[in-house]
């Protein structure tokens, strides 16, 4: 995963990973959620991977517009 540059110092985003159609973001609880074209939807996966590459505003677009749209969820012990 790529650390998240987070550049508000705000953000409860830690990293990130990015797939032809997915995006795995690692938030500060240590839980990774992957989010995919089938769950989350084309539009709102590319611009996530533009958030994550970009340093910012990733967290609020999840938690404002995409919400519990994810593929899978893996607990912060795994």
């Amino acid at each position: 995963m790529e650390p998240y540059r987070n550049l508000s110092g705000q953000s409860g985003v830690v990293a990130y990973e990015l797939g032809q159609d997915h995006i795995r973001v690692q938030f500060d609880n240590g839980r990774v959620y992957t989010y995919d074209y089938q769950s989350t939807g084309r539009s709102q996966v590319e611009q996530m991977k533009r958030l994550a590459t970009a340093g910012r505003g990733l967290c609020s677009f999840i938690s404002q517009v995409v919400g519990k749209h994810f593929a899978h969820r893996t607990s912060g012990a795994e």
